[in-house]
């Protein structure tokens, strides 16, 4: 996985913010409601889902296990810097960075979709790039199932300029 950096030289970020962690778990709650209700899913059943950051159940050399997602919705990984979500039966595994800079990327709850603080790139929720200065799509991960759970191979991942059949195919079918 690439290290995330703080771009140099760019005179177009100099008076960019950083995302704070408060912040970013704020935007990763309205990920999870929006994700939903644009599914049809109830916004008290939105509310009600469960909200927060997620660890794996193992991890083994660059494989990371996580429960299998039992609705739609995002989930957060910050220390694997891995973002788990589940939409329209597939689950994928992403990096959290954008592919653009490495900031870390939010949730646009009124768009339905992710979004870059930094540039304003945006992607939808299977990671399909939209608008703005990234070039690609969200990076995504290997991803398999293992019995109730998933695992993502950090190891394998996939650009999509660079590996477009791997990201294409980085997807778990439900």
């Amino acid at each position: 996985m690439p290290e995330t950096a703080r771009p140099t030289g760019d005179d177009d970020c100099a008076d960019c913010a950083l995302v704070g962690r408060r912040s970013f778990m704020k935007e990763a709650a309205l990920l999870l409601a929006a994700i939903a209700t644009s599914l049809g899913t109830t916004p008290a059943r939105a509310a009600a889902m469960s909200l927060g950051a997620i660890r794996p159940l193992q991890r083994a050399g660059d494989e990371h296990t996580y429960p299998l997602p039992a609705e739609d919705g995002a989930t957060i990984d910050h220390d694997s810097e891995i973002i788990v979500v589940r939409f329209q039966q597939k689950v994928y595994g992403f990096n959290l960075s954008c592919p653009h800079q490495h900031t870390a990327l939010k949730w646009q709850a009124e768009d339905h979709q992710f979004q870059c603080p930094r540039h304003h790139s945006r992607y939808t929720p299977d990671g399909v790039f939209v608008s703005g200065r990234a070039t690609r799509g969200m990076d995504r991960f290997g991803i398999r199932r293992d019995g109730d759970n998933i695992v993502i191979d950090v190891a394998k991942y996939y650009q999509q300029d660079k590996n477009k059949a791997e990201w294409e195919a980085a997807f778990l079918a439900l």
